[in-house]
């Protein structure tokens, strides 16, 4: 803080003393470690703010919340169920352990 001051004390002397061109120059320099003091105070407030407790903010929404699954009808309709199970299914052609040309049970073509 007292660089400041000598900067301020300096501009004061070259005025004084006629000297406008390096007052000017001593004008400066305290403007410029003003500027440059205010700025390092505001750094150490963000600094000591940035991770406060009270100030962290949630990293995403919150999650929607789903009301009842349901069942696709045929028609296009949703029928509600409420037991939770699947009723989805997965076979081709009815029988459960077969793909298109591939046989799950001993794995051949």
């Amino acid at each position: 803080m007292s660089e400041i001051n000598d900067n301020t004390k300096n501009f004061i002397d070259q005025l004084e003393a006629g000297e406008n061109s390096d007052a000017g120059e001593a004008f400066k320099d305290a403007l410029r470690d003003k500027v440059a003091s205010s700025l390092d105070n505001a750094r150490k407030d963000i600094a000591a703010n940035i991770f406060a407790a009270n100030s962290v903010q949630p990293h995403s929404d919150p999650k929607p919340v789903i009301a009842d699954t349901g069942t696709f009808n045929p028609d296009g309709s949703v029928s509600s169920t409420n037991d939770g199970e699947a009723q989805i299914d997965l076979t081709q052609d009815g029988t459960a352990d077969t793909m298109v040309g591939v046989d799950v049970g001993n794995a051949s073509q």
